[in-house]
């Protein structure tokens, strides 16, 4: 069949905008209810979806979205799902910048024991000031040192995955071998930001170790992402910028030895006809007054206050703000705004419900999959849901197409999500992964 797609859905309860929550087909409880996340999780795994991904941040103030005030800690609804699912890979996002290599090494091969080996970790770096706060430090590390401490948390946290060789555990109950001490290896790691004697008290799944996704689109997250992930996940405005993408990645990826498999995330709308489908679309973004459109805005400069600035008039020069941030991202509206000469209305309006490209009928949703998979630019996408039936029209009626045209798989290929997705099992031999 040659190369195939590959889809992941990310589970947003009410929504990733500010005012998903009002359409009339969204329980505004979403967000914490246990049953719509297995609904989800298993519509995309009857859709054969790779894996399913549970976002997380770590502040929260009163302009945060709704879906962000009040939503379940992920170690704990991928725990869950993963009693309710089956062959569905369970990615969870996890701070490197606000958690224990140790702890978060356990957890996550806790989970991945729990769901015979369908773990993944989205790795993050936390963009926002107010998670500094929380964690009883003053500030956040500048862009360029989270990475720094991002690499060192990560290959600490590989180096306690292999703590144990894969039969180190022998259970002889002739002899009384419970495990083989020759085959655990302590860590003793002492670096510049982390000390972590070990081993770690979880031995290795069936997949090896949880498969790490990362989302970083800076040149530092670029740089790292093609040095660490198995898998990436990005937001292109168009072919040409996705395709850039994945050559530069790839192309950064290929020296370190091995080819991460490239996400955009996309938002598909579809409709019987075009007509129907920006119906849709209108009916979404009508539900977001102006006002909340600015300050969803705000959140990727650090909550900065858009409303000291008139909505008519250019999109302020704001300096470095956004910098410590979602860099990559207030990088692009700045470069956007300058290029088309828009207004903040239009940035904010831009920013709260985008566009999607991925708009149309059934046919026309596959055909630009397909013209973006067969050109290079993703290796599958991660199918976001906030339109309340956005998950369930892609399974639905945008699968089958894929499926008749060869593109896509009718069977899972396994129960471990590193097998789904292609990935080389690690070696269970002990290594420290930084140069």
């Amino acid at each position: 069949m040659g190369k195939q797609l590959e889809f992941g859905t990310i589970i947003h309860g009410v929504g990733g905008s500010m005012d998903a929550w009002r359409h009339p087909d969204v329980d505004p409880k979403a967000s914490t209810n246990l049953d719509f996340y297995i609904q989800r999780a298993q519509t995309a795994e009857r859709g054969l979806f790779s894996f399913l991904f549970i976002a997380d941040g770590l502040f929260i103030s009163e302009k945060s979205i709704p879906h962000f005030l009040n939503r379940f800690e992920p170690i704990t609804i991928l725990s869950a799902l993963a009693l309710a699912t089956n062959h569905i890979g369970l990615v969870g996002t996890f701070s490197t910048s606000f958690t224990e290599p140790f702890t978060l090494a356990r957890q996550l091969a806790s989970l991945d024991k729990i769901s015979a080996g369908r773990a993944g970790w989205n790795l993050v770096t936390s963009p926002q000031e107010g998670a500094a706060r929380n964690h009883s430090k003053k500030n956040l590390p500048p862009h360029s040192e989270r990475y720094q401490i991002a690499q060192e948390h990560l290959d600490v946290v590989r180096g306690l995955w292999k703590s144990w060789e894969n039969d180190a555990f022998t259970y002889d109950k002739e002899s009384g071998q419970f495990f083989d001490s020759e085959k655990l290896h302590p860590l003793h790691h002492k670096g510049e930001y982390f000390q972590v004697e070990g081993p770690l008290n979880v031995s290795r799944s069936e997949q090896g170790e949880p498969v790490i996704f990362q989302a970083g689109s800076s040149e530092t997250g670029r740089a790292f992402a093609a040095k660490n992930a198995d898998a990436i996940f990005t937001h292109a405005n168009s072919l040409e910028e996705a395709q850039a993408f994945y050559q530069d990645v790839k192309s950064k990826a290929a020296a370190y030895g091995h080819d991460p498999k490239i996400f955009p995330g996309i938002g598909p709308i579809i409709g019987e006809t075009a007509e129907e489908a920006e119906e849709k679309y209108q009916q979404y973004a009508e539900l977001v007054p102006i006002e909340h459109a600015v300050t969803f805005l705000g959140r990727f400069f650090d909550d900065y206050d858009f409303t000291k600035h008139e909505l008519d008039e250019p999109f302020p020069e704001l300096g470095d703000i956004g910098k410590n941030a979602f860099q990559s991202t207030t990088d692009r509206i700045k470069r956007r705004s300058r290029e088309l000469g828009q207004t903040l209305r239009e940035v904010a309006i831009e920013a709260a419900t985008p566009r999607p490209i991925f708009i149309g009928t059934k046919e026309r949703v596959a055909d630009l999959i397909e013209e973006w998979f067969v050109n290079e630019a993703a290796d599958g996408f991660i199918i976001s849901s906030d339109n309340p039936h956005g998950l369930t029209d892609f399974v639905d009626k945008v699968i089958p197409i894929l499926q008749e045209r060869g593109l896509y798989k009718t069977e899972y290929a396994s129960n471990l999500l590193r097998e789904n997705l292609d990935l080389r099992i690690p070696s269970d031999q002990q290594v420290i992964y930084s140069e």
